[in-house]
């Protein structure tokens, strides 16, 4: 990997920047809407967020609705013509706060490199306890470039636990705009690594539909167990949802209009001890969709997948191994039809892994390997400065790494750098215009407060 030259006014403002964080975090006591319900420190349920521990599992398991026993008002008890009441104490309101510094090795044209965001977004979240077994995670995030306030990712669930042969069954309902976002493990798109991304940064043309094509754009409803805490299942059933489009849906100006609806399924098997915890598992999707339509021909998608994580605790410290592997078939007549991609059946490989060590709940570090390759279309994966592909490959590979410290439980500094090796299909001139893949090697700077 080739090493960004960094500028001594780059390095001035990170260090003022950085200097600026240390100093505000002294003081810094407020915790998270689910720390203050629950009365445990972020370490009770999170390695770092936002990798959840095995108790953070559970606790999401169950509907985020665990609580201390002084968390509700008393009421009447219920009969049949009076409803009980539950009110919880506070209001199980979060919220954060992301300023960032981006940079790549060599500039995007006509632009200025080194992109200084303050903010880079603001997060609101409504998480925790709505009443016995309900709870969410709710979040509308500003973002700074759009300038405005949004839906981001959400998750409203019911979920209750009973017995059965004498083992534990926890099974739910649940809500979300986003599929893979219902998981409980770090391993799948939704909540995979990298934890933390630059926005301005060139990003490779090509990826499955699991993999954010449809956060925030969609709503589903689905079920979910959890048995004996060894076996896990869940399907959800997606139906389009533009936000901030009028209804009922048009189609026009949307890349994915779902057709009927699309079904998600999820199963894993973990084994949770003391010291080790494992878990492997498969996932997947089909979806046909009207590109940019609600009616003639569609896209057909299956995506099929594999995951593992182990983590293993050593003394005070954890050890993280995750990865995936996510095909993607699809037939894309809909997109044929509208010019935009050619005949023929198409295919998407993706592949990612990542091993991360936690020092404590302080510092962790992690470095990955990331993979993307496919079908060749020129039609496609068009030429175009920089986004584009001179010869209509799909394939994209490269490593990255993480450094992550946490002064205070709610405030964290984070470093990451991500190198190509290929990008869109090349090395070397990979768009046509004379851009390499390394020249979109990226550095990232990022703090976030979290209260």
């Amino acid at each position: 990997m080739k090493h960004l030259p960094w500028r001594k006014g780059n390095l001035l403002t990170v260090a003022m920047l950085s200097a600026f964080i240390f100093a505000s975090s002294r003081s810094a006591t407020a915790l998270p809407s689910y720390a203050r319900q629950t009365g445990l420190a972020c370490s009770g349920c999170h390695y770092n967020p936002p990798e959840l521990n095995p108790a953070g599992r559970l606790f999401k398991l169950l509907a985020y609705t665990q609580k201390m026993d002084n968390s509700t008002v008393p009421a009447p008890t219920p009969d049949k013509r009076r409803p009980g009441l539950e009110m919880l104490q506070n209001l199980p309101l979060g919220a954060w706060f992301e300023t960032s510094m981006t940079s790549t090795r060599k500039a995007q044209p006509g632009s200025q490199n080194a992109s200084f965001e303050f903010p880079q977004d603001i997060s609101l979240f409504l998480a925790g306890a709505w009443a016995d077994h309900l709870g969410s995670f709710l979040q509308v995030t500003y973002n700074a470039q759009d300038d405005h306030f949004g839906m981001d990712n959400t998750d409203i669930r019911f979920a209750k636990k009973t017995k059965v042969n004498g083992k534990d069954l926890i099974y739910g309902l649940m809500m979300n705009n986003n599929p893979t976002l219902e998981d409980v493990w770090m391993t799948l798109p939704g909540w995979g690594y990298p934890f933390v991304a630059p926005d301005s940064s060139p990003t490779p043309a090509a990826s499955a539909i699991l993999q954010g094509a449809l956060a925030q754009d969609v709503a589903g409803f689905g079920g979910y167990t959890m048995w004996d805490n060894h076996l896990y299942g869940a399907v959800t059933l997606y139906r389009s949802d533009h936000m901030g489009s009028p209804q009922p849906n048009s189609g026009t100006g949307a890349s994915y209009n779902i057709s009927g609806l699309a079904p998600y399924w999820r199963v894993a098997y973990q084994e949770s001890g003391r010291i080790n915890v494992f878990e492997a598992g498969l996932y997947g999707m089909h979806m046909s969709s009207f590109p940019g339509a609600i009616t003639g021909p569609t896209d057909d998608y299956t995506d099929f997948g594999t995951d593992f994580e182990y983590d293993r605790t050593i003394g005070r410290d954890v050890l993280s191994v995750r990865g995936t592997y996510l095909r993607e078939n699809s037939t894309l007549d809909g997109s044929v039809q509208a010019g935009s991609a050619s005949p023929g059946s198409h295919h998407l490989n993706t592949a990612n892994a990542n091993v991360e060590y936690h020092y404590g709940n302080r510092i962790s570090g992690t470095v990955g390997w990331f993979l993307t390759s496919g079908t060749a279309d020129t039609t496609l994966y068009a030429p175009a400065s920089v986004s584009g592909s001179a010869n209509g490959s799909p394939r994209s590979e490269g490593i990255s790494g993480n450094f992550s410290y946490w002064p205070v439980q709610n405030v964290d500094i984070s470093f990451q750098y991500n190198g190509y090796n290929r990008f869109n299909g090349g090395s070397t001139n990979y768009d046509g215009s004379g851009r390499n893949a390394s020249d979109n090697d990226t550095s990232y700077l990022l703090i976030r407060y979290i209260f």
